[in-house]
């Protein structure tokens, strides 16, 4: 199956694509940069698309390769990270350095109020194809993309009667046991929402709500309710899904056969960032070789040519994809925010 993802921005299509061949070469350094961002000594991250103690580790490791420049991390999900973005846009309070969004339609957002900083980090040029295509060059990049897929307790459930597509969330024998996300305060559970929507419609939430599903926040809350046996099957994230697994959780994990969700996450500087250069240097590392090859150790998707994907995970040019586009999701969301609340209430 071959897809082609051809460099639009906001009609491009979040595709399954293959790596290139070569090495990502490093992003240059810059004595001036670095000098200035350990001068501000800070920066405050916004940051949604993986669980508290990865973000952590991640400004540690930034941290780490600058010292002297340490990194406030403010782990929510994505919705809420956004609106309070916008509350300190609004109230003059700037408070964010560098944002990355769950919900890829609110960079662009953010452009259209002028409220990204222009900067181009010195790697961009070594996101792979799909990802390149998908930024938005001197405003925002994607940093981050982690498959949607299906996830089951194995201590609970076989193998054999896991499910093997989203329909069979719905079988009765699931009542009561399945978890997801909620997508007002998830912005990649919006996104795959939206996805399944496209290819079921909506009545599948419908059918969905008959099963009484509990429903946390945050995409990592499915998982600590499959870990804990509250429910036996869900929704997972793969950086979530493998990172669980390393820990001797019993997390079993299922490629859907009617089509794996993509959630990508854009990363950009707010216009009033208070720690500005520290900013663009936490950008520069963002897209470095060293934070790709971190967040693929964890299950996301490698973001940059040459950066092998975790050893194991199914090659994502294999797999069935729910194609969305920037536009569908920018438009869509909130709509099934609102179809969301009137299904399964607030």
């Amino acid at each position: 199956m071959s897809h082609t993802i051809t460099r639009r921005r906001a009609g491009a299509g979040l595709f399954a694509f293959a790596g290139l061949p070569g090495l990502a070469q490093a992003a240059a350094e810059n004595p001036a940069l670095i000098a200035a961002a350990h001068e501000e000594g800070t920066l405050t991250w916004y940051i949604a698309q993986v669980d508290a103690q990865t973000a952590e580790n991640l400004g540690r490791s930034f941290s780490k390769s600058y010292p002297g420049v340490n990194v406030g991390v403010i782990r929510t999900t994505g919705q809420v990270a956004f609106q309070r973005l916008l509350l300190d846009i609004k109230n003059h309070t700037p408070q964010c350095d560098i944002f990355s969004a769950t919900d890829i339609s609110h960079l662009p957002t953010l452009k259209d109020r002028h409220e990204l900083t222009e900067y181009t980090p010195a790697n961009a040029d070594a996101l792979l194809p799909a990802f390149k295509a998908l930024s938005d060059p001197g405003f925002s990049y994607i940093t981050n993309a982690s498959r949607y897929f299906l996830v089951y307790n194995k201590d609970k459930v076989k193998p054999e009667d896991a499910p093997k597509a989203w329909t069979d969330l719905l079988d009765p024998r699931w009542k009561g046991r399945v978890a997801t996300g909620h997508p007002a305060f998830s912005g990649c559970t919006g996104t795959w929402a939206l996805g399944v929507k496209k290819v079921h419609g909506w009545d599948f939430f419908e059918k969905l709500a008959l099963n009484n599903p509990r429903i946390g926040r945050s995409a990592v809350d499915p998982m600590t309710m499959i870990n804990a046996g509250e429910c036996l099957v869900g929704v997972g994230a793969a950086n979530n899904s493998y990172a669980s697994a390393d820990k001797g959780n019993p997390i079993g994990i299922v490629h859907p056969s009617d089509g794996l969700v993509l959630c990508v996450t854009p990363s950009g500087i707010p216009a009033r960032a208070p720690h500005p250069n520290a900013a663009k240097l936490f950008m520069e590392w963002m897209l470095s070789p060293e934070y790709a090859r971190a967040i693929a150790a964890d299950g996301s998707e490698p973001i940059l040519e040459g950066i092998a994907p975790r050893p194991g995970m199914p090659p994502l040019a294999e797999q069935k994809i729910i194609s969305l586009t920037v536009d569908e999701i920018r438009t869509g969301v909130p709509i099934v925010i609102e179809q969301w609340r009137d299904t399964f209430g607030t």
